[in-house]
């Protein structure tokens, strides 16, 4: 693709993503710009997923952080996984988005929060943390035997905080 068809397309689909009416479009848009997984969307990405109120427009974002896959997206990520751990019943379609984006991303600071999910009931969601887990830290499960004894999984991986 043409570097000005590409600048086009990315100028177009930023625009979509904040000026829309149509929260459909805005999805489709932050979808298209994970796509390209162009560097340069990172500050607005961090910026619509600040503002955006429309819960599959939010998906789509974390999605495309994670298809970008910058550090830099970890703790806006990270921010939106501790809300959803703190409510009472878990949104489980948006805790895949959130653990498929970290386990692109692969910055262990995420590794504490991921942990939550190894021992929950939900067993799609712990085979998803762990194969997350094993994305960012593929000798995890070696790191655990080693320290369990005396701390938990969150406490193991805090350091990478």
């Amino acid at each position: 693709m043409p570097t000005e068809s590409r600048d086009a397309d990315f100028n177009l689909l930023i625009r979509q993503l904040f000026h829309d009416a149509d929260w459909q479009k805005r999805a489709e848009a932050a979808r298209k710009i994970g796509l390209l997984k162009d560097t340069r969307a990172s500050n607005m990405l961090w910026r619509a997923i600040k503002s955006e109120k429309e819960y599959m427009v939010i998906n789509r974002i974390i999605e495309a952080m994670g298809k970008i896959g910058d550090p830099k997206f970890t703790l806006s990520i990270l921010d939106i996984l501790k809300e959803e751990i703190k409510r009472r019943e878990i949104d489980k379609f948006r805790i895949t988005y959130i653990l498929e984006c970290l386990s692109e991303i692969k910055d262990k600071r995420a590794l504490p929060y991921i942990g939550h999910f190894l021992t929950g009931s939900d067993e799609e969601l712990k085979k998803l943390a762990q194969d997350t887990f094993d994305a960012i830290e593929p000798n995890w499960r070696e790191i655990i035997k080693k320290e369990k004894r005396e701390k938990t999984i969150e406490e193991i991986f805090k350091i990478y905080e």
